[in-house]
C-alpha cells in the first residue's frame, strides 16, 4: 500500500538557508575534529543560538541554518548573527571556519564520526564512499504553496542546475591534488545510494509509490535520507536546493540565494498563470551537471529539449535581466545585481586555483579562503 505523503504549503515564498563550514586548524590549515567542543562552548556561551548551529556527519562539520525569512536580507542578517556569536568561539578553540565545497589537501583516514546511530548506520551501509565525504555545502529552502506546484516547479529548476552550480564551484581541490574540476564536491556526493540528481516524477502520487519503494526496501527509513540536489521537503512546505557547493563569503552567498529565491518564484508564478513549464530530458540534465562541475563559469549548457547551447555566463546574464521584475518584489534587486559580480570577478574555485598558481602552496589556499569569510 502506497502511504500517504503530506505536504505543509507554505502559504508564501519564504526562504530558509543552512550554510555548512568545514573546521580548520589555525595553525596548520588542516581538518580539526573539534566540532564537539565547538558546540559545548555555543551551548554554554551564546545560547540563543544553539538551535541555529548544527551537528553534521563528521566532527570536522558545523553547519548554520536561518529561520523562516521573508528575503535574502533577512537570512543574511540572520546568519551573520549566528556567525557572529559561533566565531567569538572558535578562537579560543584555535580554530577557523572554512566555507569551500572540499579541504585542498585533508586525509579523509583522520576524520572521526559524530556519535549518533544514524551517523554510524550511514557509514556501515556506504563504507569507504561514505568515508570520503569531506565536502559542504549550501542549501536553500524556497516555500510553495500546494504539493502539486512541487514537482512541476522542481523539473523546470533542473534546467538552470548548471548556472547554479557554476556560480558557487568552490571544490577543485582533493587530498592534495587539482582535481581539474570546477566542483569535485558535487561528483563525490552522488556516490551515495541516495543521492545526486532527483528523479523527475509527473504528479505527487508517483512521488509517493516511489517513496513506499525505498521505505519497502529498506533502501530508507527517513523521507530526509532521500539526498537529492533538488528534494521536496513536505514537512517544512518547501523545495530545498542542494546544488550548490559551499560559499566562502555572505556577499557572494547572498546572490546565489537570491537567484533561487527568484527562479522559483518565477516558475510558481508562471504556473499559477497556467503555464506549462518547460522541462529536459534525465540524460541532458545530467550532462549539464557534469559540465558545470568539470568547466564551472567556462561551461557550454544545454538550454532546453531542442538541446540549443549556450555559454553559461551568456544566458545569465539574459537571466539577471529577466528575473528582475520578480527582483523587486522579493526586495533582492541588489542582491541579484551580485551574481554578476561573481561572473566578471570569478568564482571562488578559480580564486583558489590563483593562491595555489601564485604561492605553491595549500595551506595559503586554506588560509585564502577563511580570509574571505573574515574579509580579509
Amino acid at each position: 500500500m502506497i502511504t500517504p505523503i503530506e505536504f505543509n504549503g507554505s502559504p508564501t515564498p519564504t526562504l530558509g538557508v543552512e550554510w555548512e563550514f568545514a573546521l580548520t586548524d589555525k595553525q596548520s590549515g588542516d581538518l580539526s575534529n573539534s566540532a564537539a567542543a565547538l558546540f559545548a562552548l555555543a551551548s554554554e556561551r551564546v545560547p540563543a543560538r544553539r538551535g541555529k548551529v548544527h551537528k553534521e556527519l563528521l566532527r570536522n562539520t558545523v553547519e548554520i541554518v536561518t529561520g523562516i525569512c521573508q528575503d535574502t536580507a533577512e537570512a543574511m542578517a540572520d546568519l551573520s548573527a549566528t556567525l557572529d556569536a559561533v566565531r567569538g568561539l572558535t578562537d579560543e578553540l584555535g580554530i577557523d571556519l572554512y566555507g569551500a565545497g572540499t579541504h585542498p589537501f585533508a586525509e579523509w583516514s583522520t576524520q572521526l564520526l559524530t556519535e549518533g546511530h544514524r551517523y554510524a548506520e550511514l557509514i556501515e551501509r556506504t563504507q569507504w564512499w561514505g568515508r570520503q565525504m569531506l565536502i559542504w555545502g549550501v542549501h536553500v529552502h524556497v516555500g510553495i504553496s500546494h504539493r502539486d506546484k512541487v514537482l512541476p516547479i522542481l523539473g523546470s529548476l533542473l534546467n538552470y542546475y548548471p548556472h547554479l552550480l557554476a556560480l558557487s564551484s568552490s571544490s577543485p581541490m582533493w587530498a592534495g591534488q587539482d582535481t581539474n574540476y570546477a566542483s569535485n564536491r558535487a561528483m563525490m556526493f552522488q556516490q551515495l545510494p541516495t543521492a545526486g540528481l532527483p528523479f523527475q516524477f509527473a504528479t505527487w502520487p508517483e512521488f509517493e509509490a516511489f517513496v513506499t519503494d525505498q521505505k519497502t526496501t529498506g533502501i530508507i527509513d527517513h523521507l530526509n535520507e532521500i539526498r537529492w540536489d533538488i528534494r521536496p521537503s513536505p514537512h517544512l512546505g518547501t523545495i530545498e536546493v542542494r546544488v550548490c557547493d559551499g560559499m566562502t563569503n555572505l556577499t557572494e552567498l547572498s546572490a546565489v540565494v537570491a537567484l533561487i529565491h527568484c527562479l522559483v518564484v518565477d516558475l510558481d508564478r508562471r504556473l499559477e498563470a497556467g503555464e506549462d513549464l518547460p522541462q529536459m530530458a534525465p540524460w541532458l540534465v545530467q550532462e549539464n551537471k557534469w559540465r558545470a562541475a568539470r568547466y564551472g563559469l567556462d561551461a557550454i549548457v544545454i538550454l532546453d529539449a531542442d538541446c540549443s547551447e549556450r555559454l553559461v555566463t551568456d544566458d545569465l546574464a539574459d537571466l539577471l535581466v529577466r528575473l528582475e521584475p520578480i527582483a523587486r518584489d522579493l526586495n533582492c534587486v541588489d542582491e541579484l545585481g551580485r551574481v554578476a559580480d561573481i561572473v566578471s570577478a570569478g568564482a571562488s574555485y578559480q580564486r583558489q586555483r590563483a593562491v595555489y598558481r601564485t604561492t605553491g602552496d595549500m595551506r595559503a589556499v586554506v588560509a585564502s579562503v577563511v580570509g574571505e569569510l573574515d574579509g580579509r
